[in-house]
C-alpha cells in the first residue's frame, strides 16, 4: 500500500461514539415514546438548518480522524519506508492548501506582501516596497487585475455550485413525489413547505453551504482568502484544521462526563443514606477545587512525562493527541459534579412514585429498577445537559489555549489561533485575520450547536412539551 494506516487515541475514541451514536439511533427508532419528541425536533426548521451546518462540520471533523503515514521509498528487499510524519484524509484532501507556504504574512486575497522588504532588481538596485507572493495570485501579472480575476472566478464558482445544487434537487423531487404526481405539483409543495419535515429549510440551507465551499475551495487554490500567518501557513487550512479539535473537546469530553453523573447521581438519590452522604461529599469536595488550577496541574505533569520520556512517542502528532486526550479526560472528571446534582434530584423524587414501588414489591432488584425505570426518566435531562454543554466545551478550549494550559501549541486549534492573534492585533500594520478566521468558523458551530440543543431541550423537557 502507497500508505500506512495509523490510529491515533482519539480517532479510537471518536470511532466508539459513534458506534455509540448509531446505536442509540436504532433504539430509538424501537420505541414510539422517544420517536415522538425528535419528531418535534425535525419539523422545526431552524433545528434543522442548525444540524445540516453540524453535519458540515462533522464531515469534515471526521475526514481529519483518519491518519497514515505516507510511503516514502521501497527497498530492494521490497520493504516499504513509511514517513514519521501523520497526515489525515483532509491533508491529502487540501495539499494545495497545505503546500502553498508564504514567507510571512499577507491579508487576505493579497498579491503582494504585507510588509515592505528590500528587493534586488537584477541590475543591482535595491528597493522598499511590498514584494509580490510565492503563490497568492501568482497568475497575475499586476494588481490591477485581481478584483476582474476574483469577480469572474467567484463567479464561475458560484454557476457550478448552484447547477449541482439544482441537480441534487431534481434528485430529491424525484425521490419525494408521489405516485403519479407531476413534477410542476411536486416544486409547488416543495416551495410552499407542505409536510410534516421542513425539506425546503434542509435544501436551501445546503445549497448555501455548497456554494460557499464551492466558492473558497476554487478562489483558495489561487488566493489565500483568509490570509496567511507569521509563519506563511494559510489561515483557512488552519481554521479547518481547527475543526476535528473544537469537536473531540466537545464530544470525547461528554464521553468521559456521562459515566461518572448517570452512576453516581441515580445511586445517590436512589439508596440515600451513606451513599448519598458519600457521593455527595465527593462531588462537592470536587466542585470546591478551581476547574482551571486542577486542568493547569494535570497538563503540565503531562507535559513533563512527555519531555522526560521522549521515545514513548513517535511523532510530534503522537504527542499532541495524548495531550489533547489528556485534556478531554481532565475536563470530563471535573465537569460532571452538576449533571450528577440534577440527576440526583431528579432520582429522589422518582423514587416515590407508584411503579418504582410496585417493581421492588414484585421483587425486582434494585439494579434492575435502576437501569429499567429510572434511568429511561431521566435520560431527557442527560440529553438536554449533554447538548447544552458542547458548546461551553468548544469555548473552554479557546480560553484554556488563551492561558497556556490547552491543547499542544503544534495543534490546530482555534484558541491557539486566538492566542498568536492576541500578539499580531498589537502590531502596525494590524493583522486581523487570524482573529476573525478563528472566531467565523468557532460563531458558526457553537451557533448552530445551541439552536439544535434549544430544540431538543423544547421537545425532551416535559414541562415545555406540547
Amino acid at each position: 500500500m502507497p500508505f500506512q494506516p495509523e490510529i491515533l487515541w482519539t480517532d479510537l475514541l471518536i470511532f466508539v461514539l459513534i458506534g455509540t451514536i448509531l446505536a442509540f439511533i436504532v433504539f430509538t427508532l424501537r420505541h414510539e415514546h422517544l420517536r415522538v419528541p425528535w419528531r418535534q425536533v425535525g419539523r422545526r426548521p431552524m433545528a434543522m438548518a442548525s444540524l445540516v451546518i453540524l453535519m458540515a462540520y462533522v464531515v469534515i471533523g471526521l475526514m481529519d480522524s483518519i491518519h497514515f503515514r505516507p510511503l516514502l521509498d521501497r527497498q530492494n528487499s521490497g520493504e516499504a519506508i513509511f514517513s514519521n510524519e501523520v497526515l489525515s484524509l483532509l491533508d491529502k484532501v487540501a495539499m494545495p492548501l497545505r503546500a502553498r507556504t508564504e514567507k510571512t504574512y499577507s491579508a487576505p486575497f493579497a498579491i503582494q506582501a504585507y510588509s515592505k522588504e528590500t528587493v534586488e532588481y537584477p541590475d543591482g538596485r535595491h528597493a522598499r516596497e511590498y514584494p509580490r507572493l510565492l503563490h497568492g495570485g501568482a497568475h497575475l501579472e499586476g494588481p490591477r487585475e485581481r478584483t476582474v480575476d476574483i469577480t469572474r472566478r467567484a463567479a464561475t464558482a458560484t454557476l457550478v455550485a448552484v447547477g449541482a445544487w439544482l441537480l441534487l434537487v431534481t434528485c430529491f423531487m424525484f425521490f419525494w413525489r408521489k405516485p403519479r404526481e407531476p413534477l410542476t405539483q411536486i416544486a409547488r409543495r416543495l416551495v410552499h413547505g407542505d409536510g410534516y419535515f421542513p425539506w425546503r429549510t434542509v435544501l436551501v440551507t445546503l445549497g448555501v453551504l455548497i456554494v460557499l465551499a464551492g466558492n473558497a475551495g476554487y478562489l483558495s487554490l489561487y488566493y489565500h482568502i483568509f490570509g496567511t500567518d507569521q509563519v506563511g501557513q494559510d489561515v483557512f487550512y488552519k481554521s479547518l484544521k481547527s475543526i476535528r479539535t473544537g469537536l473531540v473537546i466537545g464530544t470525547l469530553t461528554t464521553l468521559v462526563m456521562l459515566p461518572f453523573a448517570a452512576v453516581f447521581g441515580i445511586m445517590a438519590g436512589y439508596f440515600r443514606g451513606w451513599v448519598d452522604d458519600v457521593i455527595q461529599y465527593v462531588y462537592t469536595t470536587l466542585s470546591s477545587i478551581p476547574g482551571v488550577l486542577l486542568i493547569a496541574a494535570a497538563i503540565l505533569s503531562l507535559q513533563l512525562y512527555i519531555e522526560t520520556h521522549p521515545d514513548s512517542f513517535t511523532s510530534t502528532t503522537e504527542r499532541a493527541d495524548i495531550r489533547l486526550l489528556f485534556l478531554c479526560l481532565i475536563l470530563g472528571v471535573t465537569s460532571w459534579t452538576s449533571l450528577c446534582r440534577l440527576l440526583r434530584g431528579e432520582t429522589l423524587k422518582l423514587r416515590e412514585v407508584d411503579y418504582i414501588q410496585a417493581a421492588l414489591a414484585l421483587g425486582s432488584s434494585h439494579i434492575s429498577v435502576m437501569a429499567r425505570h429510572v434511568l429511561p426518566n431521566v435520560m431527557h435531562i442527560i440529553l438536554i445537559t449533554v447538548v447544552l454543554d458542547f458548546s461551553g466545551l468548544v469555548l473552554a478550549e479557546a480560553v484554556l489555549s488563551y492561558v497556556g494550559v490547552g491543547v499542544d501549541p503544534t495543534m490546530n486549534s482555534w484558541g491557539n489561533m486566538i492566542v498568536s492573534a492576541r500578539l499580531e492585533m498589537a502590531r502596525d500594520p494590524l493583522v486581523w485575520w487570524s482573529l476573525v478566521s478563528a472566531f467565523v468558523f468557532m460563531f458558526g458551530l457553537v451557533l448552530s450547536a445551541n439552536l439544535f440543543s434549544d430544540a431538543v431541550r423544547d421537545a425532551f423537557d416535559p414541562r415545555l412539551r406540547k
